[in-house]
């Protein structure tokens, strides 16, 4: 199993940014997908999640009216658009896949696969 993300790197605040991720090993279409962030000395938190055939989203408070979390199933690949940029969203950011019930989309040990993380830097 491989999740690999892309797309970060430096932006002004104000900006925007789209991640991707691309998974392989697993039957992509079945698994809710997940976006979560770790920003330095503090632990990962939860941003986005997405069900299986991309009907339902789901969002942090923290992040809410800004990100547009999508994924294309043909193409094995989840997608968070990050708009209105600030400093506070910079963070690792991480993409991840569970098969666990929709409930738990916010919990980070309910997640089975997890990418390498891309990083995500905003600058003021």
């Amino acid at each position: 199993v491989q999740l690999q993300a892309s797309g970060g790197g430096l932006v002004q605040a104000g900006g925007s940014l789209r991640l991707s991720c691309t998974a392989s090993g697993y039957t992509f279409s079945t698994y809710i997908m997940g976006w979560f962030r770790q920003a330095p000395g503090k632990e990962r938190r939860f941003v986005a999640a997405i069900s299986e055939s991309g009907e339902h989203q789901y969002y942090a408070d923290s992040v809410q009216g800004r990100p547009t979390i999508s994924r294309d199933n043909a193409k094995n690949t989840v997608y968070l658009e990050m708009s209105s940029l600030k400093p506070e969203d910079t963070a690792v950011y991480y993409c991840t896949a569970s098969k666990n019930a929709w409930r738990w989309v916010r919990v980070s040990s309910k997640y089975a696969y997890w990418g390498q993380g891309t990083e995500v830097t905003v600058s003021s």
